[in-house]
């Protein structure tokens, strides 16, 4: 199969898992579960094997024009490095989730929904990475999104309604302001595709518009990333909905949806200016402090683990607003190591709550001393987010820092390094009650490590918490090092992705 046609099925496959599976997933027992990961073991195949088929093409660039119609007349889907990373880290990170999930959702009555609702977030995520127009990446943004609100919602207590509610009404807020954004632009410019769009800018001048847009696109996108001040929702969202969906929330969506979408529109099409870089900064130093400090104080597992994805973000959102080679491909480094971490951290969650522990810390003391599958990958995962060496967290954050102090912000640079101290002790923390505290003598009983697909997908993600760094030896990085370069070209992209689209 040529790699220009592996572009489509990766919003075809997932698409068309979530069609049969709401056909034919109450009819045929178990075929919602083999649909689905079928379905996301077909799409993570593809998007690896794509990445690595890229680096034989001109330019590292493939432009899709569907219905053979030359953007900027027609759709088209652009796959190039910084696309190719954020479709392997949502496809390999669903993957895992979902062999997870086929035990987990046991406990859940309808779980032929669970797997349509999962299978259109997918392919709503690879289409937004694939999106090569403005209107079509808002399309496939509002498909993750909607599935997200009602997986969030899955299990139908108050406090879940109460919080996919309360993420359904911010978000409506942010497609607003995102909604917005596009129609000035479209106005503006008289187009939609974002690379006739990046073209036409670099043409005008209109201080007012882009300055206009701009705010729309971060208080929009921001929103959707969490980032302190617009995290409001996600604590309550994350801790309230099932493990699986907690971890496909925090370890791709809000990156997908959020942080690239907002830095592909800022680099690639507008232009990033100093003012707005300055403003994303600051915002990353304080998400990274502030949601760290409030991490300290919880209680409830899950609920940590989310302004723990908070700090993460900031991380991500600082090094990358840097706008420094080094900057950006510690930024995109961190990306990909939060998809792998805080996922797993979600998954352990869930293995306590499946076990019977609950998720409240006090309620779950002791519970993890009689599940070692469980204890050491959280003890892994633990150590990773806290960037402790020689795991994966410990190599993205130490270039972020020194991306910090090369450009004489020694400020955010401690801002990181007191990030990942409270990060540390928020999870040393858990760990006490949950791993090292002695668990109610009657209870002792109760408690076993989870079935092998559960404990399967969490040595699996514990293994690449281990090897990731690897990424840094030379052969393996392009792998982030391609993805970079798309947001040092700048507005540039859009003369790119052009002259790729008439080969």
């Amino acid at each position: 199969m040529k790699l220009i046609n592996i572009i489509p099925l990766l919003i075809i496959v997932p698409l068309a898992a979530a069609f049969l599976n709401s056909l034919f997933g109450r009819i045929i027992k178990r075929l919602g579960g083999a649909l689905a990961l079928v379905s996301v073991v077909i799409s993570c195949g593809f998007a690896v094997y794509a990445r690595i088929a890229l680096e034989a093409v001109p330019d590292k660039i493939l432009v899709y024009k569907i219905g053979g119609w030359v953007p900027p007349f027609g759709i088209c889907m652009v796959f190039d490095g910084l696309s190719s990373l954020m479709l392997v880290v949502i496809n390999l990170a669903a993957f895992f989730i979902m062999i997870y999930s086929l035990n987990y959702m046991e406990k859940y009555t309808d779980k032929t929904k669970f797997y349509t609702l999962f299978s259109l977030m997918v392919c709503g995520l690879n289409g937004v990475a694939l999106a090569g127009d403005l209107f079509n990446l808002f399309v496939f943004l509002e498909i993750a999104s909607i599935a997200s609100y009602a997986l969030v919602a899955f299990g139908t207590e108050a406090e879940e309604l109460e919080a996919a509610l309360k993420y359904a009404i911010m978000g409506a807020v942010a497609s607003s302001f995102i909604l917005i954004g596009i129609a000035f632009l479209y106005g503006f410019t008289s187009t939609l595709n974002m690379a006739d769009m990046a073209i036409v800018l670099s043409q005008k001048h209109n201080i007012w518009v882009v300055s206009f847009v701009s705010v729309l696109f971060i208080a929009g996108l921001g929103l959707k990333a969490a980032m302190i001040p617009f995290h409001a929702w996600l604590p309550d969202a994350h801790s309230s909905a099932p493990a699986p969906v907690s971890a496909m929330l925090s370890g791709v969506l809000i990156k997908t949806l959020g942080v690239y979408s907002l830095f592909r529109i800022l680099f690639n099409i507008i232009g990033a200016s100093d003012n707005y870089l300055g403003m994303l900064m600051f915002l990353g130093a304080v998400s990274i402090v502030v949601a760290g400090v409030l991490s300290l104080s919880q209680m409830n597992f899950k609920r940590l683990l989310a302004y723990s994805s908070i700090s993460q973000i900031g991380y991500i959102v600082l090094g990358i607003s840097l706008a420094t080679p080094l900057g950006i491909f510690g930024g995109l480094f961190h990306l990909f190591n939060h998809s792998i971490f805080k996922p797993l951290l979600f998954l352990n969650a869930g293995a306590i709550d499946y076990a019977g522990g609950g998720t409240d810390l006090d309620q779950a003391k002791g519970a993890g001393r009689f599940m070692p599958v469980t204890a050491k990958t959280n003890l892994i995962a633990s150590l990773s987010i806290s960037g402790i060496p020689p795991f994966n967290g410990f190599f993205s954050k130490l270039i972020i820092i020194i991306a910090c102090a090369q450009k004489a912000h020694f400020g955010y640079a401690l801002c990181a390094v007191i990030g990942s101290i409270f990060t540390l002790c928020a999870l040393m923390k858990m760990r006490k009650f949950i791993f090292t505290e002695d668990a109610e003598t009657e209870r002792k009983r109760a408690f076993k490590e989870v079935p092998f697909g559960m404990a399967f997908a969490m040595v699996c993600l514990a293994f690449l918490c281990l090897s990731a760094g690897l990424i840094l030896i030379p052969e393996l990085r392009v792998f982030i090092s391609d993805a970079a370069d798309v947001l040092l070209n700048g507005t540039g992209y859009g003369d790119i992705v052009m002259r790729a689209s008439l080969k």
